[in-house]
């Protein structure tokens, strides 16, 4: 059963809905914000409501009169302790601290910590990831996974009916490359060793050798004919290219924590696409340019949309279509999140446009990034030095940084930081601590950051202990599991909840209301689609613990107050743990 309380946020915004409803009862105000967010300056109160200014003109009165009006009737809500008007009519609303130990020890019970059930009832599929059939997965994918990873874990956190599915790159011209060149260039041994790097050594020799030789070419493009008929021994190859591939893909994603409810290429919906260009065609929408056949996107100010090539062959756009098809027939989604980076912004305009023609009801979402940038030199473990043009990464210029090296590397270099720290611990344990701290390193560097910016990776910031990153907040959960552990030896017959929670101390109430805004902080990374929401809340909520850990005294404290302040401290570390699993971070009892 979820937890039956609102959220703070949306108590005390329901409050002061109230309070101007009752202020001005013959006026309008469904559309006025309303709503409380917390106050950029705690000088100022806890929480802020600035609706006062945005009514003025609808009103005709100065803001601070509408705010003062409102005020009056704040003052009698038990969750307010006071109310200012600050400024041209803010209003600041300072928390009751009995009521919010109060809140406090209730989310202290609940597995969700209070976070509300926004999506039951409500289907959302998250496309996300989509590696390339036989080449390796590189950098570049990592930013697709672990965003795309995040929202189907806060999506699921929040009650929604979630459907992950891993669209991959499984059909189209480059599988007519590869038949020929697996037929004259494989090598039987570095087949067996290394699959995908060996795939991906044949198709880059059978596509150069493409470019100067006709009949070749001419080859490669009657194997993709044969295995797009049909063809038994082509399409036994495109299988074998399929299963090596995803051997690799799934060693990755088993590291990365990744798992999917569906893994669908694009080659699931290669029988679907005539039909649904036929269908286009019926209804006027897609028409005939130069022997193609397009879709006019002019009133939505953008370029044609090619459905059908001049050579009877079908593109990206009318896969993408006819999965959204699929989808919602099979699904009957409330919302459907494609996680790509920014070059596919046009793209998916275009075919959300067309998928509006054609009358189809779902909430299509594009979640784009910015790409991820690295030094300009990267030397991986197996000692080799990549040149990195302008910080990014290119297959065709051979600037690539396999997946599997970045994430062979974290575990080393986080290796060695867990073998100076705790040099006692078991080596087993060291390793299953630097596997976490390592691959924690390399998500958080990138979800702490807004997805549509560009992300400049250096392993020392990835890895520092002090500044944002995962091993600080990750260290924060291990120290107070330590103190915990500490209490349970030297008071072995106590038991905490047997003493409320207090908040005497203006640290232990900073903390408080850090802690309260777990679920706010949830839903809105959830709602904007932005993890580094949620990274920055589980920052400021550490940074926060260290300065309670640092100013009041622990067991030391007297009976009463220090069960008080180690039920805080557990809460932290619940809150965590829990934020940290919401972003695909394990949190070791010991670093």
């Amino acid at each position: 059963m979820r937890f039956p309380m609102k959220t703070v946020e949306q108590q005390l915004s329901i409050e002061v809905r109230r309070a101007f409803r009752e202020a001005f009862p013959d006026v309008d105000l469904s559309r006025a914000a309303l709503d409380v967010v917390p106050t950029s300056d705690e000088s100022h109160g806890d929480y802020q409501c600035n609706a006062a200014m945005g009514l003025a003109r609808d009103l005709k009165r100065a803001p601070r009169d509408i705010a003062t009006a409102a005020m009056e009737s704040l003052g009698a809500a038990e969750a307010i302790d006071r109310v200012e008007v600050a400024g041209p009519g803010f209003i600041n609303l300072t928390v009751n601290t009995s009521w919010l130990a109060g809140h406090l020890q209730a989310l202290e019970m609940d597995e969700q910590l209070g976070v509300p059930a926004v999506g039951a009832g409500k289907t959302v599929i998250l496309d996300y990831s989509g590696p390339n059939v036989a080449k390796q997965m590189h950098i570049g994918h990592i930013r697709s996974t672990v965003i795309g990873n995040v929202l189907d874990r806060l999506h699921r956190f929040l009650g929604y009916h979630v459907l992950s599915d891993n669209h991959l790159g499984d059909w189209g011209t480059q599988f007519g490359i590869l038949i020929v060149g697996y037929r004259e260039f494989r090598d039987e041994e570095a087949l067996q060793k290394h699959p995908i790097a060996e795939l991906e050594r044949i198709y880059v020799a059978s596509s150069n050798r493409c470019k100067t030789d006709d009949a070749w070419l001419q080859s490669a493009r009657e194997e993709l004919v044969k295995l797009q008929q049909g063809d038994a021994e082509n399409l036994k190859l495109w299988q074998l290219f399929l299963d090596l591939s995803m051997g690799e893909f799934e060693s990755i994603y088993e590291r990365l924590g990744v798992s999917f409810d569906m893994v669908r290429g694009e080659s699931f919906y290669r029988d679907q696409l005539s039909d649904l260009v036929a269908a286009m065609e019926a209804k006027g929408l897609a028409v005939e340019s130069e022997g193609a056949l397009v879709v006019e996107l002019e009133k939505e100010k953008l370029p044609v949309c090619m459905v059908r090539k001049s050579d009877g062959g079908f593109n990206y756009a009318t896969s993408d279509l006819a999965t959204i098809r699929t989808r919602l027939e099979e699904f009957k989604p409330d919302e459907i999140v494609y996680v790509t980076d920014e070059r596919q912004q046009l793209h998916f305009r275009q075919v959300f446009a067309v998928a509006e023609g054609l009358g189809w009801k779902a909430l299509l979402s594009h979640v784009w990034f910015g790409l991820m940038r690295f030094p300009k030199t990267f030397t991986t473990l197996e000692g080799q030095t990549v040149e990195v043009e302008k910080g990014t990464i290119s297959t065709r210029e051979g600037t690539v940084i396999r997946l599997h090296e970045l994430l062979n590397e974290a575990e080393v270099r986080a290796l060695a930081m867990v073998k100076q720290a705790s040099p006692d611990m078991p080596e087993d344990q060291q390793r299953d601590v630097a596997r976490a701290v390592g691959i924690g390193a390399i998500k958080y560097a990138d979800l702490s950051q807004n997805p549509q910016s560009v992300v400049t990776f250096t392993w020392e910031k990835a890895l520092s202990l002090e500044g944002n990153s995962a091993p600080y907040l990750q260290y924060a959960y291990a120290r107070i599991a330590s103190v915990l552990d500490r209490y349970t030896a030297t008071f072995p017959a106590s038991v905490l909840e047997d003493h409320p929670i207090i908040l005497q101390e203006a640290v232990e109430r900073r903390l408080a209301l850090r802690l309260v805004r777990f679920p706010d902080a949830v839903t809105r990374a959830c709602q904007s689609k932005r993890p580094n929401v949620l990274a920055d809340y589980l920052f400021e909520l550490a940074q926060v613990y260290s300065s309670f850990y640092q100013n009041v005294p622990f067991l030391k404290a007297e009976e009463g107050v220090r069960e008080s302040r180690l039920r805080l401290c557990g809460l932290v570390a619940k809150t965590l743990k829990t934020g940290l699993n919401l972003l695909g971070i394990n949190t070791p009892e010991r670093i």
